[in-house]
């Protein structure tokens, strides 16, 4: 198996100002995810931003990082940018880790390429794995999958899907079975694709749900899933979400 990790990274963030860079038990939380990537199989971890400081960061840690643009509207163009900077083949494939999972499991990372690999009918891969709460069925911050009996995506939304017509007719007291998934964000590309997305126009759903990956389907672009056992571990988006990773890795030291 042969694929490249591509982490995008931006000092950009209300929530969280210098995200990129917040410590983490010694480290930038972008190495923290580099580190992390380069446990899979990977032939080679890149990070892909668009400030100095990052990029210096990286240095620092014997990380690879490359600059791109500051301008791009999208993370997918920036990845696109990246590619063709790195001078990818067509046919090569890259998975998208977002740098602000320093918890991602490299095994994760492994069965997305792995299934793109195993999929030439397929543009992209992603991840899913069970919902075990009703609470989190019912929660438009939850995105969730449905599939067909080859595992390829028919339809990503925030709605709770499959609808139970009968079980829910009082409302969503329990989970339809068999039970439904939750989608990951971790995404293959054939770097083919991911240069001609940027390309492709919006679609309405997309615009609707807010989910870019229903550009891909609404163009005729198919989209293979992997199942998982386990759900990811926690990203970064909060103060709070911040200190929880930094939990964890004070208590594995």
């Amino acid at each position: 198996m042969s694929f490249t990790v591509l982490i995008p990274a931006r000092m950009a963030s209300s929530r969280l100002p210098d995200k990129p860079l917040a410590d983490i038990a010694g480290l930038p939380m972008v190495v923290r995810v580099a580190q992390r990537a380069a446990l899979s199989q990977a032939q080679r971890v890149v990070v892909a931003t668009d400030d100095q400081r990052i990029a210096n960061a990286c240095a620092d840690h014997r990380i690879e990082a490359l600059m791109t643009r500051v301008d791009h509207p999208s993370g997918s163009d920036r990845l696109a940018e990246a590619c063709t900077l790195l001078g990818l083949a067509a046919d090569a494939i890259v998975v998208n880790v977002q740098g602000d999972e320093p918890l991602i499991d490299p095994a994760s990372i492994n069965a997305v390429a792995d299934l793109l690999q195993q999929r030439p009918d397929c543009a992209m891969s992603t991840l899913a794995h069970a919902i075990d709460s009703v609470e989190d069925f019912a929660n438009p911050n939850v995105v969730k999958v449905v599939l067909d009996k080859l595992n390829t995506a028919l339809y990503f939304s925030r709605a709770p899907i499959a609808w139970w017509r009968d079980g829910f007719a009082q409302g969503v007291t329990q989970l339809p079975s068999p039970g439904p998934l939750r989608h990951v964000g971790l995404y293959a590309y054939r770097v083919g694709f991911l240069l001609a997305f940027p390309q492709l126009s919006q679609a309405p759903l997309e615009m609707i749900e807010s989910l870019e990956q229903l550009r891909a389907m609404w163009h005729g672009h198919r989209i293979a899933v992997h199942i998982s056992e386990h759900a990811p571990g926690p990203g970064i988006d909060t103060p709070q979400d911040l200190e929880r990773v930094r939990r964890v890795f004070t208590q594995a030291a």
